[in-house]
């Protein structure tokens, strides 16, 4: 059997074995892939620059690039990314595809999704009014997506889902590594950073695989990872039925790195179970459609929690008793051995304690 790696874009490194879905990749509402997104500010985990927006400039449609200047920056690795602190207080979580060694800047991209599509407002203001000359705050960067110590390598990207695979193309590439890309999207004109990429697989393009849906129709993972090497290191970004169609096809002896922009929240397998919050002596039912946050909140209105997805950290509460299926993006493998975030992470059995 392959092993499966899965990186999460969580602080610190989660390991677990994927289920491959059997969602087809075209009825993704996250083709092309948006950014991972954090409604509102929550605790920060790193400390806060402030970066002025040097650049602001469209790069595919739909797609604009930011280049965030200031000095002596934190140095970054590919795979890694930044929380941006929008003007309005939104959070937005943006993978780094600039240059690591540029210590005097951090080019991040955002792909704009209309609130018919599921945006909730952070990439439209990203787009008009993070314009060339404001300033912004700025926290991290974070890497939970590392490049892979491996022979060679295979990267699949979905849509904006290239932006932390581009960095990690440059550095096999100058390093001499062997390597292959499989790049799709709806259209050529929506991809980001096409050039580049196709530049980087060389003339005759042996290395990039390009498939863009209204001219190619889905790309084929089964297809392109058949003739891997074993000791491959395949990562994976982009929407999550793409990321599952790679991961049931992944060949022997390859290793899959993924990073996840959404956690899993309440599914249709889920059951009901029952919370009992220890110090205030109550207890309550949580349904099987419904989280622990708003089981707890409709007895404890004050209950703090931000962006009720699993990512900023602001809802975490220490469990007594009772085994998590824990569900975040944030809290590392310590953290979640005695605490778990309520707004998505929910009971393994019919009962938990938490200490409240």
């Amino acid at each position: 059997m392959p092993r499966i790696r899965t990186v999460v874009l969580v602080a610190g490194v989660a390991l677990l074995t994927r289920r491959a879905m059997r969602r087809r990749i075209d009825a993704s509402p996250l083709w092309p892939l948006p950014a991972l997104a954090e409604p509102v500010s929550g605790q920060p985990r790193s400390r806060a620059l402030r970066l002025r927006v040097a650049r602001h400039e469209s790069v595919a449609d739909g797609v604009v690039q930011l280049r965030l200047t200031g000095e002596r920056l934190p140095a970054w690795q590919p795979g890694a990314h930044l929380d941006l602190v929008l003007p309005s207080g939104l959070v937005r979580q943006y993978s780094l595809c600039g240059d690591p060694e540029d210590s005097s800047s951090y080019t991040v991209a955002t792909r704009l999704i209309p609130a018919e599509q599921g945006g909730r407002g952070g990439s439209r203001e990203v787009h008009e009014e993070l314009r060339e000359g404001v300033e912004v705050e700025v926290r991290g960067p974070r890497n939970r997506f590392p490049l892979a110590d491996a022979p060679s390598y295979v990267f699949v990207a979905g849509g904006i889902g290239i932006t932390p695979i581009l960095p990690m193309l440059r550095a096999v590439e100058a390093a001499g590594a062997d390597w292959r890309l499989l790049y799709g999207g709806r259209s050529r004109a929506s991809m980001p950073f096409l050039e580049e990429v196709e530049k980087l697989g060389g003339p005759a393009g042996e290395r990039v695989t390009v498939v863009a849906q209204d001219e190619d129709g889905l790309p084929d993972p089964a297809a392109f990872l058949a003739d891997s090497a074993p000791g491959t290191a395949v990562h994976v970004c982009g929407p999550e039925p793409l990321m599952d169609a790679v991961a049931a096809a992944l060949p022997a002896d390859c290793t899959l790195h993924l990073e996840r922009f959404a956690p899993r929240a309440v599914t249709d397998g889920d059951t009901a179970f029952e919370v009992e919050l220890r110090r205030s002596g109550r207890t309550v039912a949580v349904p099987a459609d419904s989280t622990v946050l708003a089981a707890v909140r409709a007895e404890l209105p004050d209950t703090a929690y931000s962006c009720a997805q699993g990512f900023c950290g602001t809802c975490q509460q220490r469990v007594l008793e009772g085994e998590i299926d824990h569900r975040d993006e944030l809290l590392t493998d310590a953290e979640r051995d005695g605490s778990m975030l309520i707004c998505v992470s929910r009971a393994r059995g019919e009962r938990i304690v938490l200490d409240m």
